[in-house]
Formats: C-alpha cells, sequence, structure tokens
C-alpha cells in the first residue's frame, strides 16, 4: 500500500478559525492556528470597525487630544494628522498583502524573510510589546470602573488610597477594577475570533454615537464660540520651529500606529481580498482617525470650559476623568462604560490577538493560539503595569527601545516581499523544514534578516537613551530604512553560501499571479 501523498489536506476548527493543514507540514511549525485558512470572510467593513476599536481607546483620546497641544496652529496639525495618516494607510497595504495571499498571521509571515525558525526573533519582539501595552491599556480602562465605584458608593474611597489598602502599588479599588477588565477581555478573547469581530462590529459604531453624543453635550453647555482647535498654552510657535514641530507630529502618528501596524497580518489574513482589506483601510484610517480626532480636540476644548482644568491648570484630556467631572450622572456612568468598552476593543486586537499568535508560533505543539493570549494576560498582571506606567522614565526606556525595534521589523518584511519576492509566496514551504526549500536558509534561520535587525535598531535604540525627545519621535523611521537598507544590500551581495545550507537559491515556484495566488500554492 502506498504511503498517502503529502499534499493530502485535511480541515481544522479552531478558536483562530477553520485552517487547512497538509500531510507534508511539520508539525513544530504547524497548528490549527497559524495554518492558511480554508475561507477568508471578512469583508471591508470588518476592517473598518477594526480600525475603529484600534483608535477609540482612552490612550487614542490623549494622544489625539495631545496633537493639538504642540503649540502650532490648529491646520498645521491637521495637515500633520492627514499626512501621517494617508502614510499609515499605505504602509498597512503593503504589510497586509502577503497575510491576506497566504491567509497567514504575522509571525507565519515573517518566516518568508527569517527563515521558519528565525521568525521566532519578531514574533517574540512583537509578543513582548504587546504584553506590555496590554497591561496598561488593561490598567487605564479599570480606573473608569474605580471613578465609577466611588460616584455610586463614595464610601469606598478609603480602599482607593494605596496608603491605607493597597497592594504591590495599587489599591484594593484598583485591583477590583484591573481584575474586572481583566476578566472581562479574557472572556471576549477565549470566545474566539468570531466573537471578536462581531464584538468590534457592534463596539466601533456603538461607542461613535456615545462620542458624538458627549461632544454634542458639552459643546451646548460651553457655547461653540468657546470651541478652539487649539489646545496649546502660551505663545504659539512659528517659522522654522512650527515645521519641525508638524514633522513631528507627523512622525508621532506613525509610530503611534506603528504597533498594530505591524502585527496587521494577523486581521488582513480574513479579509475576503485585498480589495476589501484596502477598503477597509481607508475608511477605518484615513477617514475614521480624521474625524476622531475632530470630534476628540472639540469635546476636550468643550470641556475645559464646563469642567475646569486639572489641579495643575492643565486642560483634561483623558476621557474618563472627564465624563467623571460631568454633572449629569447618567451622562457620566454612560461615559465611563463606553470608554471601558471602547479599550477593552483596542486591547483585544492590538494587544491580545497579536501575542496569541506570536507565542503559539514559538511552539505549535505546546501553544495554542489561546494558551498564547492567556500567557500574555497573565504576563500583564506579573509586569504590574500601574507601576510602570507611574514612573515616566522607565516606561520611556521599556516602551521606547521595545518600539525601535518595529522598524527593523517592518523594513525587512517589506522589502523582501516586494522586492526580494516580488510578491510571491510558496505557502507549502512556511511549513516546512526540509533543505532546500525556499525558506529553511540556515538550518531555519536567515543570518542576514538577524544581522539586519541588530545593525538597524542599534540606530534608534541609540537615539531613545542619548537623543532628544523629539529625535526619538522619528525612531520608527529610522529603523525601518536601517532594517530596509540593510537587508536588501545583504541579500543581494552575500554569498549565498552564507545564506542557505545547500549554498544556493532555492527554485520558488510561480505561486502568485497578478497579486492572487493560484490555487495549486493552497
Amino acid at each position: 500500500m502506498s504511503a498517502p501523498s503529502a499534499d493530502v489536506a485535511t480541515a481544522h476548527e479552531s478558536a483562530a478559525g477553520e485552517s487547512v493543514i497538509k500531510l507534508g507540514y511539520h508539525q513544530n511549525l504547524t497548528n490549527s492556528d497559524l495554518a492558511p485558512l480554508k475561507e477568508q470572510k471578512w469583508t471591508w467593513y470588518n476592517i473598518f470597525a477594526f480600525w475603529m476599536s484600534d483608535v477609540h481607546s482612552v490612550g487614542g483620546y490623549v494622544f489625539a487630544g495631545s496633537l493639538f497641544a504642540l503649540g502650532i496652529a490648529a491646520w498645521q496639525v491637521l495637515v500633520a494628522l492627514v499626512v501621517g495618516i494617508i502614510a499609515v494607510n499605505l504602509l498597512c497595504n503593503l504589510v497586509a498583502k502577503p497575510s491576506q495571499l497566504a491567509g497567514v498571521p504575522y509571525p507565519v509571515t515573517t518566516r518568508v524573510a527569517f527563515g521558519v525558525k528565525g521568525a521566532n526573533i519578531p514574533a517574540i519582539i512583537r509578543g513582548c510589546i504587546a504584553v506590555v501595552w496590554y497591561g496598561i491599556q488593561t490598567y487605564l480602562a479599570s480606573v473608569a470602573f474605580g471613578l465609577l465605584a466611588l460616584k455610586f458608593w463614595p464610601g469606598l474611597e478609603p480602599w482607593g488610597d494605596v496608603d491605607q489598602h493597597g497592594f504591590l502599588g495599587l489599591s484594593v479599588l484598583g485591583w477590583a477594577g484591573f481584575i474586572l477588565m481583566w476578566v472581562l477581555q479574557a472572556f471576549v478573547f477565549w470566545n474566539g475570533m468570531d466573537t471578536i469581530r462581531k464584538f468590534i462590529d457592534f463596539c466601533g459604531p456603538a461607542v461613535y454615537v456615545v462620542m458624538v453624543a458627549l461632544a454634542a453635550y458639552l459643546i451646548v453647555k460651553a457655547g461653540w464660540s468657546n470651541v478652539s482647535l487649539d489646545l496649546s498654552t502660551g505663545p504659539g510657535l512659528s517659522g522654522w520651529s512650527s515645521v519641525t514641530q508638524m514633522l513631528s507630529a507627523f512622525a508621532l502618528v506613525v509610530s503611534y500606529f506603528s504597533g498594530p501596524m505591524l502585527n496587521f497580518g494577523d486581521f488582513s489574513r480574513y479579509g475576503k481580498s485585498f480589495a476589501e482589506v484596502k477598503k477597509g483601510n481607508f475608511w477605518g484610517l484615513p477617514v475614521n482617525f480624521l474625524f476622531f480626532s475632530l470630534l476628540v480636540v472639540c469635546t476636550v476644548s468643550a470641556g475645559a470650559t464646563v469642567i475646569g482644568h486639572d489641579e495643575d491648570g492643565n486642560i483634561i484630556t483623558d476621557p474618563v476623568h472627564i465624563v467623571d467631572q460631568i454633572d449629569n450622572t447618567t451622562a457620566a456612568v454612560l461615559g465611563v462604560l463606553t470608554f471601558a468598552i471602547a479599550t477593552i476593543g483596542i486591547n483585544i486586537v492590538a494587544n491580545f490577538v497579536s501575542p496569541a499568535f506570536d507565542f503559539s508560533n514559538v511552539a505549535p505543539t505546546k501553544i495554542t493560539w489561546r494558551t498564547g493570549g492567556m500567557i500574555a494576560a497573565v504576563g500583564s498582571v506579573l509586569i504590574t503595569p500601574w507601576n510602570l506606567f507611574n514612573n515616566p522614565t522607565a516606561i520611556h526606556y521599556t516602551m521606547d527601545t521595545l518600539g525601535a525595534v518595529i522598524g527593523p521589523l517592518f523594513g525587512i518584511l517589506i522589502i523582501d516581499f516586494y522586492l526580494i519576492r516580488k510578491q510571491r509566496i510558496e505557502v507549502d514551504d512556511l511549513f516546512s523544514m526540509d533543505p532546500g526549500k525556499s525558506y529553511s536558509y540556515r538550518n531555519g534561520w536567515n543570518p542576514v534578516a538577524v544581522i539586519s535587525v541588530i545593525i538597524a535598531s542599534i540606530l534608534p535604540i541609540s537615539f531613545v537613551i542619548w537623543g532628544t525627545a523629539y529625535q526619538a519621535s522619528f525612531t520608527w523611521f529610522m529603523g525601518a530604512a536601517a532594517g530596509a537598507v540593510v537587508y536588501w544590500l545583504g541579500m543581494k551581495f552575500a554569498p549565498t553560501s552564507f545564506i542557505y545550507d545547500s549554498g544556493e537559491v532555492p527554485a520558488v515556484l510561480p505561486t502568485a499571479k497578478d497579486g492572487k495566488l493560484e490555487p495549486s500554492a493552497l
């Protein structure tokens, strides 16, 4: 009796979606969460809702408001916003295509450049960044529950004092809010990607309804004449100083989205077509983010008139604290709950799904998508994110150093797929450890990619440590450009004996034509 063909494929259902696994796929590279999807169903609206959930968070609100307080004219901020978000849109389209074509998540796509084993480098880096941000976002949203509890039960105030009733730097009331947020997010995640899709499909527009209502309420109370798009204090910048600040605003917009932009393939893999993904990106990024930013600045500006400033005399940009100080209890409760739900949305799509795939990629036989996500969730508690967030120096060096590596990872992936591979992916080779396959390189590692990450990360990290805050805002661009150039030079001029075990470039079958994978590749 003859042995079964390695091309025999079987369908496998998982929390991340139904996938197809061929008999020849190596078990150390494959599980039902990482394998190519059997069917890609997401429409442009699902991608649009993904970006709405990604933007509508407490952090997004504060970030958008801070851009209008940079000391430059409102029109200059708007120009920087538009240019920056269009750049993000184009970059997301670039990173989306390989995953959408192959139907695989980001860490599997990176096997093309780093090798089937070397892909764990970008996966672990991105996973660690997501764990830190997951903890911080969970903490920020949990503050909303604490404020809500105090509004109804003022007697709980002593339990909100970390000095009287605290543990590991967080009050008992803070712990209660954090655990509640942690459990709610884990519940949504555990039910799988289809539940996550339904959650963000609903939450994206629902949050907008409340945000518009909040803005309208504050604007009516303040009067339109008291609404300004300029949130800065003191004399404004002019001349070359204003131009450099515009460049900084542009860079900050791109850097803000660098995390979800890098692993956007985790979501674009579900797209019905690349055209659907591009349409969703257009509505979810330039259109959505610009409208969101204008809504934020109007709300914050009107809020400054209605509720005043904070104890230091600064305008309040945190939406949770804005709605907490509104006299109308119903409006305040609705607002607090809305921003808590919004933060659950971004945390799941940006910081839960990503490490779930990343950690699963490290050990597919032992770590499923659900297990990978829970590893991230537990890790987010162990780092005590409230202590990290409340220490500006610690969070600056931790997050900016990790973030500085995102640029090189992005540059390498894009250069490899578009210039080296000419948009071709041998899907089956993504799951093969056999020598001579497209992505086996040297025992599963591409030395050029590994060296490129190290070299390209030195420049941005040095600016994080020794540079100014202005220079540090451009670290993503430094890293992406350096990673792209070093990798391209290495793949073009390094001896093939250095890159491949066989000493020869593997022959790649024409599996892509006109941007579409042929059936034989699936």
